[in-house]
């Protein structure tokens, strides 16, 4: 029996189709395979390794810290120097009322505190989110995720959870009202297609928001930590949340999420009654010194400015028949291809290349693109030609 008929038989799958490669090691753009066959990772495991895979700096990280300790303690008991640190930093870059962080596993659980969050806060339990959207795949970030296909199977989810159109003026008024907990949204739509949001749309739900006294939550889980050419999607229009949920490539491939508030806000979760929102593996030591080493490099380096010539060369050179659309900001990108077929074809004849692309949940005809910022002018170059030549074919 092979590795892969084992990998199938013991490990649960969320498909009958897995890519089913077996991984020998990574490092940088690139994924090896046991035998032998080298791949560029064009999704950095679907927008974590903005870094590459196992960027130096945070290797020796998670070096130093495995030489000290490992889990301790529950969330929020001990002082834990890492957490502590890595706080720290991740506040003093976000605007001032975002000024406390609650260490979580994962990006569905950082929502899924959001959202506790602001039922507490403000009282209330009236959820606004929108069509298309994806928050994760737990009870309550899927009662939140637009997209009828994959909550049906798990109805019923949270009650009084409504849905408008993304990017459209019909109902914020009516619908964001004084019932209202919170809006939960993301600045850039990742699964349901990489679309950015309308400028005066973002504002307009802000100021509904501020009259009705809900909550504004942004889930930045893709877009954050530089991958957009800023360093949070937010700040492309210049309108902050209440509460910012983060993870994927916060702690360079190490497992960690976290949503940000003001302390006003969290004071929430203290008190009636104490410890009501808690994490037995959230902020791990490990992990937060990941995302200390991760958020200090991408603050040192070029990276930002490497998002923004990914999106400049991406939309430069992917043009032409069979091509609809190249959409998103920085290396957050979507290419919009004309027939579910052609994207099939495309992404199969790049894998076949070494060159791994992806699919969004939400789209059969749109190829996600995310490459890590570390990559090299010359190795994107050659990918987007792969890819161009591949549309060319079988267009």
């Amino acid at each position: 029996m092979t590795n892969l008929d084992k990998f199938k038989n013991s490990i649960a799958q969320t498909s009958d189709a897995p890519m089913g490669l077996e991984i020998s090691h990574a490092e940088g753009p690139y994924l090896y395979t046991t035998n032998g066959k080298r791949y560029v990772d064009f999704i950095s495991g679907i927008a974590v390794s903005s870094l590459g895979h196992r960027h130096p700096k945070v290797i020796e990280g998670i070096k130093e810290q495995i030489n000290k300790h490992l889990h301790v303690m529950v969330y929020g008991e001990f002082v834990q120097k890492p957490q502590l640190k890595f706080a720290e930093l991740l506040t003093s870059i976000l605007p001032n009322k975002l000024d406390q962080v609650y260490f979580v596993n994962s990006g569905t659980e950082a929502n899924e505190g959001a959202l506790k969050l602001a039922k507490k806060h403000t009282g209330r339990s009236k959820l606004v989110a929108f069509k298309n959207s994806y928050h994760g795949d737990t009870h309550g970030s899927l009662s939140v995720t637009g997209r009828d296909v994959y909550r049906d199977p798990y109805l019923p989810l949270l009650p009084d959870v409504h849905f408008l159109e993304f990017n459209s003026f019909e109902g914020l008024e009516d619908v964001i009202d004084d019932k209202t907990a919170a809006v939960i949204l993301e600045p850039i739509q990742g699964e349901g297609g990489i679309i950015p949001s309308d400028e005066k749309w973002l504002k307009e739900i802000r100021e509904r928001c501020n009259d009705s006294g809900a909550l504004l939550i942004y889930d930045e889980i893709q877009s954050g930590f530089g991958r957009t050419g800023k360093m949070f999607a937010f700040e492309h229009y210049g309108i902050a949340p209440d509460i910012l949920c983060l993870a994927k490539a916060m702690s360079g491939g190490m497992p960690m999420g976290a949503f940000v508030a003001s302390k006003e806000i969290f004071e929430a979760f203290m008190y009636n009654p104490p410890l009501n929102h808690v994490t037995t593996f959230g902020g791990h030591p490990v992990s937060c010194a990941a995302a200390l080493a991760n958020l200090n490099e991408l603050l040192s380096g070029d990276y930002l400015e490497k998002a923004k010539l990914i999106e400049k060369k991406s939309k430069e050179k992917l043009k032409g028949k069979g091509i609809l659309e190249v959409r998103g900001k920085g290396a957050m990108l979507g290419l919009q291809l004309e027939s579910k077929e052609l994207t099939q074809k495309v992404v199969k004849q790049c894998f076949s290349l070494g060159i791994l692309l992806g699919w969004t949940l939400h789209s059969e005809t749109l190829i996600r693109l995310a490459p890590p910022l570390i990559i090299e002018e010359d190795l994107l170059n050659d990918v987007l030609t792969v890819i161009m030549m591949s549309i060319e074919q079988h267009s």
